[in-house]
């Protein structure tokens, strides 16, 4: 593993959250920053989930009575301060040293709920004794269900919350621009979470003479295996990596607890359409008090105004945590969240709306 080059304190000149994503190129080696900040192909559905939110505009209201103005909010039964949540990423070590352990620090002191990802540098036991309360467990379904069954098992014995079950990552290509780069991944890199088990999950960018369709019969998901995973535990079980309508009634009907529309951050097929463009869809498909959260794009306060806006209950914030991480550990990533609290407070008080759900009664306009 290359060093990264992380502060103790906050730099200057940080005003907004989405600084973070320009000042990390100076803190983390190139090759990893080109793997991180990357999707897959060509990057046409990572600027998609950027320009997105520019379509949008949020109309100010006045005259409103915001003395009581609050970010809470309740999700599958948990009392959350706020709605920022911090998505699952793979291998945060990348980034800083302490990767997903300081991650976990700073969600804690922020009161952020945070969902650990099955491929962490550190093992799900370590995190959440960092972590706090508010956390959930991101689970990729393994080759052998029993391998399965022990994650979900272990992330029951230490205090998470939830599964998020992640059904859109079955065969990840590389980026161009990771490939430009130089990225490979370091050898002394693994998935702490899979050290007991022989981690044989189908990669086409790992194994190219193994055939596409192969590695995606292996790693998907199907009905069978998502009612296996929900009959394995008493936790809510969401489903992670949905774009389709017709996709979230289903699953809504085989009875997860919740959905998340996301298109993997642009990581998976790209062309695909932007996550923020499908969410009022999903959102009238399943109705309006099912849990559905919104991942993929998010950079301020006002990006998750509107993700919120257009039907989400709670946001899931990606690359940026990781960026903060790089920059400055900890501190960066607990500095990040506050700003991100800061910059929606700001657009909700200007949008005259007091609440979470005031803002899923705004309308935004397009264009």
């Amino acid at each position: 593993m290359k060093k990264t080059k992380a502060l103790n304190y906050i730099p200057g000149g940080i005003l907004n959250a989405s600084d973070y994503e320009l000042l990390a190129p100076q803190f983390i080696p190139p090759d990893y920053f080109g793997y991180i900040s990357g999707g897959s192909g060509v990057d046409k559905t990572l600027r998609l989930n950027r320009n997105a939110f520019e379509e949008y505009r949020i109309i100010p209201r006045v005259l409103c009575d915001l003395d009581q103005a609050t970010t809470q909010i309740e999700l599958l039964g948990q009392n959350l301060e706020h709605p920022l949540m911090l998505s699952p990423l793979a291998y945060q070590t990348l980034a800083h040293p302490e990767g997903e352990k300081a991650t976990a620090a700073a969600a804690e002191a922020t009161d952020t709920l945070m969902v650990a990802s099955t491929l962490s540098s550190f093992s799900m036991e370590e995190i959440a004794r960092r972590a706090g309360a508010r956390k959930w467990f991101q689970l990729y379904l393994q080759p052998d269900f029993k391998d399965t069954l022990e994650l979900i098992r272990r992330a029951k014995a230490c205090g998470y919350r939830a599964i998020v079950l992640t059904v859109d990552a079955a065969v990840q290509l590389p980026s161009r621009t990771a490939i430009n780069a130089g990225f490979n991944m370091p050898a002394d890199l693994y998935p702490a979470n899979l050290s007991r088990q022989t981690n044989d999950r189908a990669s086409v960018s790992n194994n190219p003479s193994r055939s596409i369709f192969h590695a995606y019969a292996q790693n998907s998901i199907n009905k069978e295996s998502l009612k296996r995973v929900m009959e394995a535990t008493d936790l809510p079980v969401l489903v992670k990596g949905v774009l389709h309508a017709e996709d979230a009634v289903a699953l809504k009907q085989l009875g997860v607890s919740g959905i998340i529309v996301s298109n993997h951050g642009g990581r998976t097929l790209d062309g695909v359409p932007a996550s923020l463009s499908m969410l009022t869809e999903i959102r009238q498909a399943v109705g309006s008090h099912f849990p559905l959260l919104f991942d993929s794009g998010i950079r301020s306060g006002q990006d998750a105004f509107k993700a919120i806006a257009l039907g989400a209950d709670a946001v899931l914030i990606g690359r940026l945590q990781v960026y903060a991480l790089g920059v400055a550990g900890a501190l960066g990533v607990a500095h990040m969240l506050k700003l991100l609290r800061q910059e929606l407070e700001l657009t909700m008080s200007v949008a005259g709306t007091s609440s979470i759900k005031d803002i899923q009664a705004v309308s935004l306009k397009k264009g």
